[in-house]
């Protein structure tokens, strides 16, 4: 059975969203989102603030918009990676470098992403979207665990939280702001393979 193509309809709400994730990707990437206006990111879409709301109610759910297709991406790299890794540690950074490297694009705009993941509503679809990608990295994790380092179901599933956690709180902390992306991988790395021994 053939899909049917979307409808015009649609495909104007795919436009617009695509349009919407541009503006505010090259907004927030060259200014940080504490210095982009949600009319700055309306004007450069091509659309009126009040569509916009219709994509995301806040600034902070566009930030979310925006960084989770960065993050998939990353994510996907990873994946790829992961199982040509020589080690349970190399496959684990495999998944976890492309992270750091896209939550660096940008330092405030990624802490900012992070802090809403934590802190913002599980309800809203783009916070649910970010949830989703935590959730897909910790199962990757998993996988990695179970089959590389030979770690039962429930310890492999702590220790995936337990990576996860240390991840976030080293790319979130202010103390790393002007850390390099290799200085944080590093660190990243040291605890991990203490987590793994």
């Amino acid at each position: 059975m053939t899909a049917t193509p979307p409808g015009r309809r649609e495909r104007n709400k795919q436009q617009k969203l695509e349009r919407i994730t541009a503006a505010a990707t090259e907004l927030f990437d060259r200014h940080g989102i504490d210095e982009v206006t949600t009319q700055q990111i309306a004007d450069a879409a091509d659309i009126g603030t009040g569509t916009l709301f219709l994509y995301a109610k806040t600034k902070a759910e566009l930030l979310l918009l925006v960084q989770n297709v960065h993050y998939a991406e990353a994510i996907e790299a990873g994946l790829s990676a992961a199982p040509r890794a020589g080690s349970p540690l190399d496959a684990i950074m495999a998944l976890i470098e492309p992270v750091v490297a896209c939550n660096r694009r940008q330092v405030e705009n990624g802490r900012t992403y992070l802090r809403e993941l934590v802190f913002g509503d599980p309800e809203e679809p783009h916070h649910r979207v970010g949830l989703e990608l935590i959730a897909r990295v910790d199962e990757a994790f998993v996988e990695i665990l179970e089959r590389d380092a030979g770690c039962s179901a429930h310890d492999a599933a702590v220790l995936a939280r337990t990576i996860s956690a240390a991840m976030f709180v080293t790319l979130s902390s202010p103390l790393n702001v002007a850390a390099s992306d290799a200085a944080l991988s590093a660190d990243i790395r040291e605890q991990v393979a203490l987590v793994l021994r």
